[in-house]
């Protein structure tokens, strides 16, 4: 009966603003583990109901202690933990902060932009890997170490969303070949590396490229680019243009591509600053380097040796090159394109068909991305398309080819169905980003989510009393070409 007391006078005596505060948080609970769709997790109400009501586990011992230093420690702690479990949660299900941190999207985003990503409109990942610190992504700052525990690691679920990714969205996404990574050397990645070097050399060289650590799929690098190609549809460039299925699609309005440019005297900070070339873009080239010299001309582009000149080759959109080609100092301009300077190294597929290049990517018959529920024929040529799909993303990873005949679990496999939706990722600036025509597609479960609005913006190359702060991209629109 004592405790049954005790458990009245508990009730009775709760304000009625705890009360409210119960409902409220109880309300948001139960709402969350609806979504999560295991009711399992409803019995931590009952956790809830102590803190808040009864009281019985006693969280907030120190309120009683006779002790000034611990009770104004612990009052710090006890604030910590909450906005560190709120953070975790709104981080985890809602949305975060992002910073575009290279030009692969510029003039789209630019470098210094901080994003909120909305992570509820794919719909959000339950955290793969739960125990980690919700402020930092996977290294703790100063001591450099992982900020997340390997165990427990949950399998991949998201939930319901408000719909799927569309073509022309741009997403963030961890980085699909960041899954092995060389804790010295992050550019170029792991793999592209052992491409370049071979995995002994990568292997045995640790003072040059550090340690080689596996992430988990959540605690791989953030990147973001454009999705241009959705799952079971077939994907092409040709002359820059982006196919899908065959059907020629509209560029983005701020697409950049790389011009060769010659000009009569240097180009002044301020023409750059009115064009809207960033510093780092403003790439002049040494003239007197013979391999570039002799691609240059191969690719039809003679320089003109009768003045003094200077030879850029900057990135820049249709309107940017109508400006500057407009400009009395500029000789004659080329863009890139698929010139002997254009062609690119490393391209996914490892073994890829004549003729592919950044600029033509995809053969005469395209790149099919991957559909959940889809089957393919496991040809020798689909087994160097896929077999990273195959292995890594959907574990299996003892599959292999031997000769001409694929092996799954020790087997000869004739056909290999799909157990996740794939994506093809693209920059805006699309002669210097390394995107899905170099590591592939993205699965689904790397989905993070999409870019909103702009928090804020920093220019790197000014001051920040003297235009360091873009205050006309506060609030702007992260994804304008989408209607």
């Amino acid at each position: 009966m004592g405790n049954k007391k005790d458990f009245k006078t508990r009730i009775k005596d709760t304000r009625i603003t705890r009360w409210i505060r119960f409902i409220i948080v109880a309300i948001i609970f139960l709402a969350w583990v609806a979504w999560m769709g295991d009711w399992w997790l409803s019995i931590f109400i009952f956790l809830l109901f102590d803190i808040y009501i009864t009281g019985y586990i006693p969280f907030d011992w120190w309120k009683n202690s006779k002790n000034k230093v611990v009770r104004t420690v612990m009052s710090w702690v006890d604030a910590i933990v909450y906005a560190l479990i709120l953070v975790y949660f709104v981080f985890g299900f809602v949305g975060q902060n992002y910073q575009i941190p290279s030009s692969s999207l510029e003039k789209t985003l630019l470098t210094g932009d901080y994003l909120w990503v909305n992570k509820m409109v794919y719909g959000p990942r339950v955290p793969m890997t739960p125990v980690h610190f919700p402020l930092v992504h996977n290294t703790l700052p100063i001591i450099n170490t992982k900020s997340y525990l390997d165990n427990p690691n949950l399998e991949y679920r998201r939930l319901k969303g408000l719909r799927d990714v569309e073509s022309g969205d741009i997403v963030v996404f961890n980085f699909p070949a960041g899954d092995t990574v060389t804790l010295k050397v992050s550019n170029p990645d792991y793999y592209t590396l052992v491409k370049m070097q071979g995995r002994d050399f990568v292997k045995r060289n640790k003072d040059i490229f550090g340690d080689i650590v596996y992430r988990p799929v959540d605690r791989r690098e953030n990147y973001v680019k454009r999705c241009v190609g959705l799952p079971g549809e077939t994907f092409q460039i040709k002359n820059g243009v982006i196919y899908i299925n065959g059907k020629a699609q509209a560029q983005p309005e701020n697409v950049q591509f790389s011009y060769i440019v010659q000009t009569r005297f240097p180009l002044t900070d301020a023409e750059w600053d009115d064009l809207g070339v960033a510093v780092e873009d403003r790439i002049e080239i040494n003239i007197n380097e013979l391999d570039f010299m002799r691609g240059l001309q191969a690719s039809g582009f003679v320089i003109d040796r009768s003045a003094p000149m200077s030879v850029y080759m900057p990135p820049l959109t249709d309107a940017m090159a109508k400006k500057l080609g407009a400009n009395a100092n500029v000789i004659k301009m080329m863009k890139l394109g698929d010139s002997a300077l254009g062609r690119v190294e490393y391209l996914f597929p490892d073994v890829v068909s004549d003729g592919w290049s950044s600029y033509n990517y995809g053969g005469e018959k395209g790149l099919w991305i991957p559909k959940k529920g889809a089957t393919i024929e496991l040809t020798p040529e689909n087994w160097y398309r896929y077999n990273r799909c195959i292995r890594n993303y959907e574990h299996n990873y003892d599959a292999e080819l031997r000769g001409d005949k694929v092996y799954i679990n020790g087997s000869p496999a004739e056909k290999y169905t799909f157990k996740m939706d794939y994506y093809f990722m693209v920059g805006d600036n699309r002669d210097n980003s390394l995107d899905s025509r170099f590591w592939g597609f993205v699965p689904e479960d790397h989905i993070v989510g999409t870019p909103m609005f702009v928090l804020i913006s920093f220019d790197k190359d000014k001051s920040l009393f003297n235009g360091g702060i873009r205050w006309n991209r506060i609030f702007k629109d992260a994804n304008p070409d989408k209607e």
